[in-house]
């Protein structure tokens, strides 16, 4: 099977600034540390297994893991779909121009990658330095579907009570915010090709996503290109 070739480059993602040093406030109030440890403990206390904590990724997680990998497998979940959904105006968007990252919202389904943390000897701190980069709420325990059979998984999920939670907007809209908003840490173009391109090698092909790709590559074609070429 001939895998298909994305409109969106890495050249067109250039054609943007590479970060602002506009930066908002930070997502949400850090909670206390007894969050991040109840949190852990709880989830592992649930788990069947502890030698085995795979988390389910469908973003970023998937190309920046922020944790040690020591497997990873093809996933699907149902009951759960990806969505850009989380306010950000300022890791890869700012407050004259707002980002919106991805997250997983509640109803349809979802196909990413589940990946089994190298917990070490210490699940529970691997566990907490993990939800230290998550949005801070508590994630559910899903089963996702794998070719080696069902995995339990942590899955970080979104909440409508999240003070930056809104429901994604229509396609031509989350398109032009996709394409334009820059943060201190990058774009939303670059965030959107990462993940694409990730599930892609992964062997998932997100259709909602791939449309997403060709619609931000158009927009950036009409940009200038700063290397001078045509």
């Amino acid at each position: 099977m001939t895998t298909p070739t994305l409109r969106l480059t890495r050249a067109l993602v250039d054609r943007l600034p590479a970060r602002t040093d506009e930066r908002g406030p930070a997502l949400v109030q850090e909670p206390p540390d007894e969050f991040y440890e109840d949190t852990a403990a709880d989830l592992l206390a649930r788990l069947a297994s502890k030698d085995e904590v795979w988390i389910f990724a469908a973003g970023s997680l998937i190309w920046n893991p922020r944790m040690e990998v020591a497997d990873r497998r093809a996933a699907h979940l149902t009951g759960w779909q990806r969505a850009f959904c989380i306010l950000d105006r300022r890791y890869r968007g700012c407050p004259s121009n707002p980002g919106l990252m991805m997250s997983i919202d509640r109803g349809g389904s979802c196909s990413g990658v589940a990946l089994r943390m190298d917990t070490g000897d210490d699940p529970h701190a691997a566990l907490v330095s993990l939800l230290k980069q998550e949005p801070p709420l508590p994630p559910e325990l899903v089963a996702a579907e794998t070719d080696a059979g069902v995995v339990q998984a942590v899955l970080f999920n979104i909440d409508e009570s999240f003070p930056l939670y809104q429901p994604e907007p229509p396609v031509d809209t989350l398109a032009d915010i996709l394409a334009s908003a820059i943060g201190h840490v990058g774009t939303m173009a670059d965030y959107l090709l990462n993940t694409v391109t990730e599930l892609e090698r992964a062997g998932v092909h997100d259709a909602h996503l791939w449309r997403l790709q060709e619609m931000v590559a158009e927009r950036l074609e009409a940009l200038p290109d700063p290397s001078g070429q045509t």
